[in-house]
């Protein structure tokens, strides 16, 4: 058994080793050496120079061997690898140098919150939690998607619906993105909650039943999508393409709502034909 910290010690490890290996040295107009680079990337060393940091540090840290950088290393190396917003909020997760989310993770949808999914008709609306958990949906949502009360509660979960289930498996036309940037999504959400054993679980849980998930989570791509559009291939009403937006209460930060929209004239015809069936 491991611990918390010594998994996400690992973790930051692997995450570094990924970035600097990711990095073009050209980007950063270094210069040039005489012996050739025999791995991509950076080298360790001038990550050490681009952070001001000591060579010895970088490598203890891409070995795994127990520091914990501070605030300030943690910002000097995010900014020495040119980490895009949502990898260095992942990185603090990871040396849990952020400020940790008060409360425990929400399992029922906030009353207020559940009635405005229901008001939100005919807009599809669902609330979810940061596991991709669904607590609340409103009938658009069910039609477009699938009817959520015929699931049992454990498969009311997004990430499990669009990679276990037979239906929506092939629901998306994009399934690829749609997987990578859940799975990316995902990510982020352990990172910041690396004490939610259910959601550890969960990743397990994906990681032995799903190939692509698993080669995918190897990846290591941290992204928060909160806005962005989906093409679908509805069973009864055919091609949908629907603009998606993700909002979070400031009464109720683990509970997130997210609502569709057409993105097009034909869309939002074939959803009219479907509301009214």
């Amino acid at each position: 058994m491991t611990t918390l910290t010594e998994e996400a010690t690992r973790e930051l490890a692997a995450f570094l080793r990924t970035r600097r290996e990711r990095a073009d040295p050209r980007d950063f107009g270094l210069p040039s050496r005489r012996q050739s680079r025999r791995t991509p990337g950076l080298r360790r060393e001038e990550v050490a120079e681009l952070a001001g940091v000591s060579i010895d540090y970088v490598v203890r840290l891409e070995q795994a061997r127990g520091l914990r950088p501070s605030a300030d290393v943690v910002e000097a190396l995010a900014r020495a690898l040119r980490l895009a917003p949502d990898e260095r909020v992942y990185l603090f997760d990871l040396a849990r140098q952020r400020p940790r989310e008060d409360g425990e993770p929400a399992t029922t949808a906030a009353p207020q919150l559940a009635r405005l999914v229901d008001d939100l008709s005919p807009l599809p609306a669902m609330l979810m939690n940061h596991r991709f958990d669904i607590l609340a949906w409103n009938g658009a949502m069910a039609k477009l998607l699938i009817d959520f009360a015929t699931l049992k509660p454990p498969q009311r979960n997004a990430m499990w619906l669009c990679l276990l289930h037979p239906r929506v498996r092939e629901f998306y036309l994009d399934r690829d993105r749609v997987l990578r940037e859940g799975v990316a999504h995902l990510r982020a959400a352990w990172a910041a909650h690396a004490e939610d054993t259910v959601l550890t679980d969960l990743i397990a849980e994906f990681m032995a039943h799903d190939e692509e998930f698993a080669r995918l989570w190897a990846e290591r791509d941290v992204k928060v999508n909160g806005r962005g559009s989906k093409a679908m291939l509805h069973p009864d009403v055919g091609p949908l393409a629907v603009h998606f937006e993700v909002l979070t209460p400031l009464e109720d930060r683990d509970q997130r709502l997210m609502l569709c929209r057409a993105a097009d004239e034909e869309t939002q015809a074939a959803l009219d034909r479907l509301y009214a069936g």
